[in-house]
């Protein structure tokens, strides 16, 4: 596996992560827990959209 698949196996994980934690703060009914997962949430995935952006214009990606 590429390092490039890493990265972004990586970065996928995170995401659920967070995804799971929103769920986690739901629960327990945490506003403040709610917003610090949307905010990684939304910062995972766009890293990891300007990340592949930018591999596929050097042409690292397939």
């Amino acid at each position: 596996m590429k390092v490039g698949k890493w990265i972004f196996l990586l970065l996928a994980s995170l995401a659920a992560a967070c995804m799971i934690g929103i769920g986690i703060a739901v629960g327990e009914r945490s506003i403040l827990g709610i917003v610090l997962a949307i905010i990684g949430l939304n910062a995972v995935m766009a890293s990891g959209f300007i990340l592949k952006k930018r591999m596929r214009e050097k042409g690292l990606l397939e």
